[in-house]
């Protein structure tokens, strides 16, 4: 692929942290490139790093060694301050746990990345996002009075209402019922195409995964890509 076709790219990813016996070592030498508007699941065991390698391609923590690029910017070389405002231009995120905050309603909670950025047609946005998701008569409850499909329907509006190039998803489906997590993966990809964002996904869900056009695996901190779905 040409330089202009990567928008992420790790070159040998180590992350390292210091434990009660000595260091631990969570990712060990990773190396990967994601081309713009590709879709890349990202699936091992429990405890191979999937999380980690997640925080650190989308500039959420800092490696221990090695080089992550995300939309053309070498992020590991720069501050939390300068990563947050790339992560507000370029970024979204979908959690397992939701990450709605409770004192919000789901309009402000969607609300809440273009308040950031300083949008002044932050409720008008957010409203359509919460419309494209099927919640828009559910835009004033707060998110206990939402279930679990709805909470994450809320946070896919948020993740997608600023129109970011990347979107990092971590479990989206894990906290949910077999039926409801097939409709948030449905809906998950369904927003991904029309919005034409790169897809970088972690999940235990091989079904979930098959669904994206590669698949990679991490095994004790390595990652083999595996053949494309």
């Amino acid at each position: 692929m040409t330089e202009a076709e990567i928008q992420i790219r790790a070159r040998d990813v180590s992350k390292s942290v210091a434990g009660p016996d000595g260091r631990i070592d969570i990712l060990d030498g990773v190396s990967l490139e994601v081309r713009r508007g590709a879709s890349l699941a990202v699936v091992g065991a429990s405890g191979s790093g999937k999380t980690t390698l997640l925080g650190l391609l989308a500039g959420l923590d800092t490696p221990s060694r090695g080089e992550i690029e995300l939309a053309g910017t070498r992020v590991d070389a720069l501050d939390e301050e300068r990563r947050a405002a790339l992560r507000r231009r370029h970024v979204g995120f979908v959690f397992q746990s939701f990450h709605l905050l409770p004192a919000l309603t789901a309009e402000e909670n969607v609300m809440l990345p273009l308040e950031l950025d300083g949008r002044g047609d932050a409720r008008e946005r957010a409203g359509a996002a919460l419309a494209d998701v099927g919640l828009g008569a559910r835009r004033h409850h707060y998110p206990h009075q939402l279930s679990g499909g709805e909470q994450q329907r809320v946070a896919l509006a948020r993740a997608f209402v600023h129109g970011p190039r990347i979107l990092f998803a971590d479990e989206p489906t894990g906290n949910l019922d077999q039926r409801t997590g097939r409709a948030i993966g449905d809906l998950l990809f369904e927003l991904n195409r029309t919005h034409a964002t790169t897809l970088v996904l972690v999940t235990h869900d091989l079904a979930l995964a098959a669904r994206c056009a590669e698949t990679a695996r991490l095994d004790g901190g390595r990652l083999a890509p595996a053949a494309a779905a």
